[in-house]
């Protein structure tokens, strides 16, 4: 995995260049323990203060998302145009009431259940159950709920994004509590001022380690880390544009292929589906009944 494979780079860099330059390595690793336990324990404290239980929650999950990336890819977006279109055309042949048993109960559809990995994802499954709902409650001002749904993703994206703040917040205040370590090395190297300048130099060196790993956590993991999470949580987001797109484009007034090329566009790019290879995937699905 690339964020694997860059920290393992960083450190080596960091650290390999340090030893190379004549440092001694193990003077970092002895003092490391407990400037880490200083500098972590009072990061993770000010984590928990500053951030409620959910966003912890978001935050461990979404650490996650920062080594396997996002879960859509080029096969997930290929099955929601798919079963957007089937629904659509369904129901610009057989009209919005057409469709109802199937987004009452998806798990039972002979629609949905050509498409396992939308199925699978109740988070969308309830956006298009909602909204062909609404569409069914001839709620048709195409304006109304495209404004409706854009609301309801821009909230989604903000309550996602809760936990990309959370890890730059933790990340701007690291360097910050790196000085906290180093300045009680300070203090403690000062209780010991009488000691040789051998000792003293070992001690003033472990203090600054403190500093040192407050910048190194801050700029070179826990920001990237953050970065990448934002990434990730925008590129998921897609996702439910596409939903967006292809459901307003009906609304308009546009025939299923149409409607469905616009949700294409909405595809991140490198997942795009063809023109030709949509066509040709779609050319023979018949409206469900």
């Amino acid at each position: 995995m690339i964020p694997v494979g860059g920290l393992m780079f960083l450190l080596l860099c960091v650290f390999g260049g340090f030893a190379m330059a004549g440092g001694s390595i193990v003077a970092i690793l002895h003092a490391m323990p407990f400037e880490l336990l200083t500098i972590g324990g009072a990061a993770i404290g000010s984590f928990a203060m500053a951030n409620s239980m959910h966003v912890m929650k978001a935050s461990l999950a979404g650490l996650k998302k920062v080594f396997s990336g996002s879960r859509y890819h080029a096969d997930d977006y290929a099955e929601l145009l798919g079963l957007l279109y089937k629904l659509v055309r369904l129901v610009t042949s057989k009209g919005a009431m057409a469709v109802e048993t199937h987004i009452e109960n998806p798990q039972a559809s002979s629609i949905f259940q050509n498409y396992p990995k939308v199925l699978r994802n109740a988070d969308v499954v309830g956006v298009i159950c909602d909204y062909f709902r609404m569409i069914g409650m001839d709620a048709d001002d195409p304006h109304q709920i495209e404004d409706v749904m854009a609301r309801e993703l821009k909230k989604t994206l903000a309550e996602r994004m809760h936990p990309v703040h959370a890890l730059q917040v933790m990340a701007d205040g690291l360097p910050a509590l790196g000085i906290v370590a180093a300045v009680l090395g300070v203090i403690k190297t000062m209780t010991h001022i009488a000691e040789p300048p051998k000792v003293l130099g070992e001690m003033i060196g472990g203090a600054l380690v403190g500093t040192f790993l407050g910048v190194l956590l801050a700029y070179g993991l826990v920001g990237p880390m953050a970065s990448r999470l934002k990434q990730v949580v925008e590129e998921e987001a897609r996702y439910f544009e596409v939903v967006r797109a292809i459901l307003i484009a009906h609304l308009h007034g546009n025939p299923p292929q149409l409607s469905l090329e616009t949700g294409r566009k909405m595809v991140p790019n490198e997942y795009m589906p063809t023109f030709n290879d949509l066509e040709a995937a779609v050319g023979q699905a018949q409206p469900a009944s």
